[in-house]
């Protein structure tokens, strides 16, 4: 299996390169391909800072992505939950780190947002520091 970076992800779910987009689509529908947590996380970053991108768009396209036949993703339950968790409020990033500390007794933070969006969404073990 071949793993893919971040920018193949993007041409292929934004089509904006022509050469290049057409070459990602060609290597993800003609071959098993592995995303790791790290390449989804930036490509959420990616389409939403670099693309302008909404949050439904971004996870539209990620859960597209994630469900071709072709497409391996690292912790899928864990980024698939962490695309709920954005649909409820809470920052992509800040729910990944949720999705990848669920075996701790709390998760705690300085940033108030992340709290409060956290706690909205069901986590109360999530608290300032």
């Amino acid at each position: 299996m071949l793993a893919i970076d971040t920018n193949v992800i993007v041409r292929y779910l934004t089509n904006d390169h022509p050469e290049q987009s057409e070459r990602a689509r060609r290597l993800i529908d003609g071959q098993q391909v592995f995303a790791p947590v790290t390449v989804i996380l930036q490509t959420e970053w990616v389409l939403r800072s670099a693309y302008g991108y909404g949050q439904a768009d971004i996870v539209r396209a990620l859960r597209k992505f994630g469900g071709l036949p072709t497409v391996e993703i690292e912790d899928a339950p864990v980024v698939a939950s962490a695309l709920d968790l954005v649909e409820a409020g809470v920052d992509f990033a800040d729910a990944l780190h949720l999705g990848k500390s669920a075996d701790c007794t709390g998760f705690v933070t300085f940033d108030r947002n992340f709290v409060k969006a956290a706690r909205a969404a069901g986590f109360e073990n999530v608290r300032e520091a």
